[in-house]
């Protein structure tokens, strides 16, 4: 070719003749080797002149690479071996006995425990260049090479090729990834990934890795087990490692692939490396871009979702010159699309009992306003949907509507304050909603791939990465080392909440008139059956979106000092600071939410903008009609969805600023006790500043004697919490890599390590207001001061059995492993074996409406079966097995809000009022005693405790205890927490997302035909077993059933590097659940699933040049 004379113009061959004896035999002999640590092609000539073996290089490939000390008696083969260890460098023995070295170049390289050894491939899982073989970490490492062969595109893939490793999106916008059963189950935003994710070496703490796709990638590295010297926080699961693609200095060249595919799919790749100044100084730049359809439909709009549009660019400017070399990356990521943030929520309706105890709840021939609240008053005794399994067909039904809190909450007030009628109509004409389950108790699709919404999602996903990274040949042997990193992160999700059909549940307000007979003040809620919300629009039906969105920035900055010297002693030490902030955002938006901030209790007069405390009411009324404005009533903000202003108290919003400051210094020392055997230690510290702002809820609260809250509008800071402190971490163990006759190579390992993850600060409860308080309230008369004392606060959390921090991670890990190459590199099989001692694993649920985080101990352990085999040329098999066990520890407990009274029947689950956000237990005879009150629904809102001021304070709304005679006080039954419920024990229970297996198996046989034509037909399989959602390992309902996935595809390769490819992903249209969020209480107990792409055909032509 034109640009071959070029290349080879700085081609340094050495061709030194040994004396006559034949080269094979003198590669076999032993030979006494004394050869400094030096530059690599200083040392191969001098392994050349000791051993009289011909050895070929090219000069330019070992440019910067340097060689071990080698001291001793070894075989030829032996220590070229040694030598090139780590380099990237590979030596093969040609027909007439002479060494050739080659670069073991990334792009073609293989696994070490998920692909071929037939290519060594080179990590940096240490922070140091060295082969897969030879470190003595369980890792696999793929080249991009084999993400493409494997039809492994981004994060959610990866779990086809690492054993024990599992990946599911979760919800809000996070992910989890999990190794051998440690990932990330907590959701507080100061909480960090069990599995850290690195670019080029350095942690990101918040990252697109389930978005982005992969492309011109060197390599991407998974360490399983914690990683607590070399990386430290975060990473007490394991590390995945994307090194991106670097500069070729000597080199022009290029590719470009585009790819058509199902639900009309385009796919473009690209890249181009420039040489500026050859040999010192080289720019690539490297790019993709996605855009297809969506694998989902909403069936209400007839629209396909969770389509994608989104792109990646990455520019790499790269240098080298004598005793310096480093580059510049910078890579942008943006997406804008329908991609839906959650998959389909299901629920097994829970029926509004007919009884409780021996009491029957619905009166015969009730009279027409009865009717509908017999019914309601039913529903208090309903979750709206109940445990069950995923899948069952009645799984896939909609909540028991009439037991949300919100629709409860309305309804019921109405029944006090509802004064409005509709002259010659029912009686429940002059009420907002009508008696109706605005879910109409249908059943949904059971494609787990079909919604119904009346709005299709949207997401925004950005992200920018500027990483500099230095190394300085500080002296011969001494190397400084240097990574920078800026990032900027952001995403934005708008979905509906449920996803579920409804039916029509406004009335007509238009004709309301007042007790009093003029027209009503809320005539124009609902005219003609459809309420206009300003956030969700105009509808007839019940609506209820959430948006789930981020705005992050790090900076990290790492400095090591690494060795490598002639001696048996060598070390890595360095120091490491982190600067994290981030805003964190949750709104969940109703237009009934809306509605009951407009009506009383809550404002007495129907406007948005105004609260006037009517004097039949007669408390804070300033005179008849004299409105207070903004801050006495739940402020509406009167924004669209696209434009809220945030300070809404007709929406829920869980606001979360949260900063990290963390600085770390670590070591690690390497002796080579002879050189088969080394020891390997290291101890770092790391020292963790997190600082969360408190911002409470708000939702429906203002400051009064009914509202409860202490402003009517925005969400002030209550305080910061700071969560700080130092923990040492690392790691010691021995590696051997003994000469077993049978193996051509082998590395046998043993290690403990300590891996550490910071605490954090669970999200504040909502914003009630303290007794005092209400008292101090400017607007609080002080001779109503004695009446309402005794009935204060107005609302508050009468269950709170966790704090406001909870507790860091740690593991005590214990592994054994071996690495072993046989039948002349036709056979790499690795094996190993892990403990773990693990404290304080931190998992979340949704209680009180915040993410509260919880600890449990556990014991982890396993084993894993790596395998590639090349029986004949051009037919290779690769096998990955991982085997899991987990535990949880003696005496953890935790209430289960699926299951809070144990399914006891001497207690019920009951709703609490509309405000208050948590389901309670109570007796059953209580129960029985509020039936005893009649059809009253008001009666039902004390029962959960909580709630007081005029609402409570009015009406004789307490119920007596049978038992007592007094008013009913869980504290009277310790058993009930409070009236959370009672605990589940969980000790023997299995961590979540812990299958038991994971098996990969795949193959691939080349035929070549036609010259410099072949074709590559490659299958790949893999296997989960079946696995738990949560902690309490509640049967059915937290059982995840096994799955399986299979991909095929056939590669065609022409001269010129000009490819040609056809595939099929999850060839079987498989739609497994891979993982399940329970939603709160008040959103009824509803239950969100995910689940993998569905079959994926694409063809694909790539160049390169």
């Amino acid at each position: 070719m034109s640009f071959r004379p070029h290349l080879l113009s700085g081609l340094a061959t050495v061709a030194i003749v040994a004396s006559a004896l034949p080269a094979p035999a003198y590669a076999q002999q032993a030979v006494n080797f004394d050869i400094p640590a030096q530059d690599l092609g200083s040392a191969l000539r001098a392994f050349a002149q000791a051993s009289g073996v011909q050895v070929i290089f090219d000069g330019d490939a070992l440019r910067g690479k340097r060689s071990p000390a080698l001291r001793g008696s070894y075989s030829a083969d032996a220590a070229l071996t040694a030598l090139l260890r780590g380099s990237g460098m590979s030596a093969q023995r040609n027909a007439e006995g002479v060494f050739v070295v080659t670069r073991a170049v990334a792009d073609n390289a293989t696994t070490d425990d998920g692909g071929y050894r037939a290519d060594e491939i080179i990590v940096t899982a240490q922070k140091r260049v060295e082969s897969a073989q030879d470190v003595p970490i369980a890792i696999t490492a793929l080249s991009q090479k084999n993400l493409e062969e494997q039809k492994i595109e981004g994060g959610p893939d990866i779990m086809r090729a690492v054993p024990n490793l599992t990946f599911s999106k979760s919800n809000f916008t996070s992910y989890n990834v999990s190794i051998r059963g440690i990932g990330t189950k907590a959701v507080s935003a100061s909480t960090d990934p069990g599995v850290a994710v690195s670019f080029n070496n350095s942690g990101l703490i918040t990252n697109r890795f389930f978005e982005q796709e992969f492309f011109d990638l060197e390599r991407l590295e998974v360490l399983r087990g914690p990683q607590g010297t070399l990386y430290g926080r975060n990473a007490t699961g394991g590390v995945i490692n994307l090194i991106s693609a670097k500069p070729k200095l000597n080199k022009f060249e290029g590719s470009l692939k585009g790819e058509v595919g199902n639900y009309n799919s385009r796919r473009l790749v690209g890249m181009l490396n420039v040489p500026i100044v050859p040999d010192e100084l080289g720019l690539r730049v490297a790019g993709s871009m996605t855009q297809r359809d969506g694998y989902d439909y909403n069936s209400v709009t007839d629209n396909q979702i969770n389509g994608r549009d989104l792109w990646s660019l990455r520019t790499t400017l790269g240098f080298d010159k004598p005793g310096i070399r480093g580059n510049v990356i910078w890579e942008r990521f943006r997406e804008n699309d329908n991609r839906s943030r959650t998959g389909k929520q299901l629920c097994h309706r829970d029926d509004s009992p007919e009884v409780i105890g021996s009491t029957t709840i619905r009166v015969p021939n009730p009279g027409p306003l009865d009717a509908g609240l017999q019914e309601q008053r039913a529903a208090m005794f309903s979750t709206g949907c109940k445990a069950g399994s995923l899948y069952d067909d009645n799984a896939f039904g909609t909540p028991n509507g009439l037991a949300l809190a919100y629709i409860a909450g309305l309804n019921t007030a109405q029944s006090i304050f509802g004064y409005n009628r509709v002259p010659g109509s029912s009686p429940d004409a002059g009420y907002l909603l009508a008696r109706v389950d605005p879910y109409g108790g249908m059943m949904q699709s059971r494609d787990l791939r079909e919604i119904a919404s009346v709005r299709d999602p949207r997401y925004r996903a950005s992200s920018d990465i500027l990483e500099f990274n230095l190394d300085l040949d500080v002296l011969d042997g001494l190397t400084l080392s240097s990574q920078s990193v800026l990032a900027w992160d952001s995403v934005y999700s708008f979905q509906d909440f449920n996803r579920f059909n409804t039916v029509p549940i406004f009335n007509d307000t238009s004709k309301w008139i007042y007790f009093d007979g003029n027209p009503s003040p809320w005539q124009g809620m609902a005219p003609g059956g459809v309420f206009c919300d300003p956030q969700i629009g105009c509808s007839d039906r019940l609506g209820v979106f959430d948006i789930s969105s981020s705005d992050s920035k790090q900076f990290s900055q790492e400095v090591r000092l690494q060795s490598d010297f002639d001696g048996p002693l060598n070390f890595s030490v360095g120091g490491n600071y982190t600067r994290f902030k981030t805003q964190n955002d949750y709104y969940v938006m109703s237009n009934i939410l809306t509605a009951l901030a407009m009506m009383p209790p809550f404002n007495f007069t129907g406007n948005q903008t105004e609260c006037n405390w009517d004097t039949y009411i007669g408390v804070f009324a300033t005179g008849p009609n004299v409105p207070i404005r903004d801050s006495r009533c739940p402020y509406i903000d009167p924004n669209s969805v696209e434009n809220i202003d945030g300070e809404g108290h007709n929406y829920f919003r869980s606001s979360n600023p949260y900063k990290l400051k963390s600085y770390a210094a670590f070591g690690e020392m390497y002796y080579n006790v002879n050189p088969a055997l080394k020891l390997t230690a290291g101890l770092r510290y790391t020292n963790d500043n997190k600082r969360f702002t408190l911002v409470p809820s708000q939702l429906l609260l203002a400051p009064t004697i009914n509202a409860g809250g202490v402003v009517g509008t925005g969400y002030p800071v209550d305080r910061d919490v700071t969560v700080k402190g130092g923990e040492f971490t690392g790691r010691f163990g021995i590696d051997w890599k003994p000469d077993f006759g049978f193996t051509d190579d082998s590395l046998v390992y043993a290690f403990y390590s300590r891996g550490y993850k910071a605490g954090g600060v669970n999200p504040p409860t909502p914003g009630f207001a303290t007794s005092q308080q209400s008292i101090d309230d400017p607007a609080f008369p002080p001779n109503l001061v004695p009446v309402f004392q005794n009935v204060l606060p107005v609302l508050q959390l009468t269950a709170v059995n966790y704090g406001p921090t909870f507790e860091p991670e740690f593991v005590n890990s214990f592994e054994i492993g071996a690495k072993n190459v046989l039948m002349g590199g036709r056979l790499t099989l690795n094996a190993g074996a892990f403990f773990y001692d693990y404290k304080n694993y931190q998992v979340s649920q949704i209680r009180d409406r915040t993410a509260v985080n919880e600890n449990f101990d556990a014991k982890v352990w396993g084993a894993e079966l790596s395998a590639q085999f090349e029986p004949v040329d051009r037919l290779r098999f690769n096998a990955n097995v991982g085997y899991l066990r987990t535990r949880i520890g003696k005496g953890e407990r935790s209430i289960d809000p699926m299951n809070r009274n144990l399914g006891n029947p001497d207690y019920i689950v009951f709703k609490p009022w509309v405000q208050l956000p948590s389901n309670c237990v109570v007796p059953v005879h209580m129960g029985e005693a509020l039936l005893s009150r009649g059809q009253g629904v008001q009666y039902s809102w004390t029962l959960c405790g909580g709630l007081g001021g005029l609402i409570a304070g009015f009406g004789g709304l307490t119920t007596n205890d049978p038992l007592t005679g007094q008013p009913y006080n869980p504290a009277n039954y310790p058993e009930l927490n409070g009236g959370a419920g009672f605990y589940t024990e969980l000790e023997g229970n299995e961590l979540p997302n812990s299958p038991r297996w994971t098996v990969n198996l795949g193959a691939e046989y080349t035929i070549p035909f036609d010259g410099d034509w072949s074709a590559t037909i490659r299958g790949d399989g893999y296997w989960q077993a079946k696995s738990w959602a949560r902690v309490y390992n509640l049967n059915p309902y937290d059982r995840l059933r096994d799955w399986t996935n299979f991909n095929i595809s056939l590669r065609v390769d022409g001269p010129d590097d000009l490819s040609v490819e056809a595939y099929v992903k999850n060839v079987f249209n498989s739609t497994p659940i891979t993982d399940a969020f329970l939603n709160s209480d008040d959103s009824g107990l509803t239950t969100n699933v995910f689940t993998l792409d569905p079959r994926i055909i694409g063809f694909s032509i790539s160049k390169k040049f």
